[in-house]
């Protein structure tokens, strides 16, 4: 089944506008599939730069050199084109000299590709995100689907699109195992960033165990005997390669809150459950709640990022234990909004020193029965 993405609207309002479109994501999020669903609806040509003599024409080249490979399209897709040595300033070359022609480039690695475009393409170009199928997408898509079957299926395959349409539990779990060792981490081992991938996976496999939970550089250095500038350059890559995210701490008051610590959850909870080997219901894990978070968290992560919104998310913590899962900044930070999640029956509140350093804000105890309330895009 096609699903429907949320960027879709937003890609389709600026075409043909001047302007390169860039669509950042992981592999497997579906950009290849929605960049042809313009091409049916529009018409033009599709580049893949996963074929090398694609990307080996790409490279910068005179205007008319450039032209002449893609032709006289109105529409020009170019995939996967953190592959193109400089594509920056071929799109550069394209953008200035053919302004009626309309480049889509999309990249699965943003390290990669945003290096090689944010200078030589200041002001020409937009960028959109595509993570995996959010709750909502799906919703509006598998109508069909129980919003508990959608919501399981979250917290136990994911929502990557290849996954959401395949059928049967271990063809879904052989995708996920294929997808983790195969695809996700392709371009940190082809371009050579990630010099031990052993290392890349015992760290995976370590982050897996503790997502959600405060996590310290130098310690996962010392239990993966490397070192801590090693494990902080692999955790950027990670992040820029759209497989995990971190969380900062939200403070203003040293004194009285957590201003240093990190944490870590995954953009699509199947990849970390193929990670540790476990795919069962939350109801028979004993990580459940911190499954659920991740899932939580991650769901309002893609809400941001697939609606271009500029707001960062937090998690908050007192120097005393209290804490919030996750706190989000409005009206300039005048006020947030801020969440628990709670798998169990367990109640909670805000706490009382958040309460008197930010009076302004509200508190929503996110559980199972309430989540897909928070994800209307």
């Amino acid at each position: 089944m096609i699903i429907t993405r949320t960027i879709e609207k937003g890609v389709e309002k600026h075409l043909f506008k001047g302007q390169v479109i860039i669509i950042y994501g992981p592999r497997q999020s579906g950009k290849t599939t929605l960049v042809k669903k313009l091409l049916d609806k529009h018409g033009g040509k599709y580049l893949s730069c996963d074929d090398p003599s694609i990307a080996q024409k790409l490279t910068p080249r005179t205007p008319k050199e450039l032209k002449d490979f893609i032709g006289s399209e109105k529409l020009v897709v170019i995939d996967e084109a953190q592959r193109v040595r400089d594509i920056g300033l071929s799109l550069k070359i394209l953008v200035d000299n053919f302004p009626d022609t309309q480049i889509i480039a999309t990249g699965s690695s943003s390290f990669e590709l945003a290096n090689k475009i944010n200078e030589p393409l200041t002001g020409r170009n937009i960028k959109f995100y595509l993570m995996p199928v959010s709750l909502e997408e799906a919703r509006s898509s598998f109508e069909n689907y129980e919003t508990e079957y959608l919501f399981n299926h979250a917290c136990e395959y994911g929502l990557y699109p290849r996954i959401l349409n395949t059928e049967g539990k271990e063809e879904k779990i052989n995708q996920l195992k294929t997808m983790t060792t195969d695809y996700l981490f392709k371009d940190l081992l082809s371009f050579g960033f990630i010099r031990s991938p052993l290392l890349l996976e015992n760290l995976l496999k370590l982050l897996a165990t503790r997502i959600g939970k405060e996590i310290s550089y130098s310690d996962l250095a010392d239990t993966l005997n490397a070192s801590r500038e090693t494990v902080y350059s692999y955790i950027t890559y990670l992040e820029q390669s759209f497989i995990i995210f971190r969380l900062t701490p939200y403070y203003t008051n040293k004194n009285k809150e957590v201003s240093r610590q990190h944490k870590i959850y995954f953009y699509d909870i199947g990849i970390r459950n193929s990670l540790v080997n476990n795919f069962e219901p939350l109801k028979n894990r004993s990580d459940a709640g911190e499954v659920f978070e991740n899932v939580f968290v991650a769901e309002m992560q893609k809400k941001h990022l697939h609606t271009n919104s500029l707001v960062p998310l937090y998690f908050w913590k007192g120097k005393y234990g209290s804490e919030i899962d996750l706190v989000i900044a409005k009206d300039g930070f005048a006020s947030f909004e801020t969440f628990e999640c709670k798998f169990g029956p367990k109640r909670a509140q805000m706490p009382d020193t958040f309460k008197k350093l930010y009076p302004h804000s509200t508190y929503t105890i996110i559980r199972p029965d309430n989540i897909f309330d928070h994800f209307s895009q």
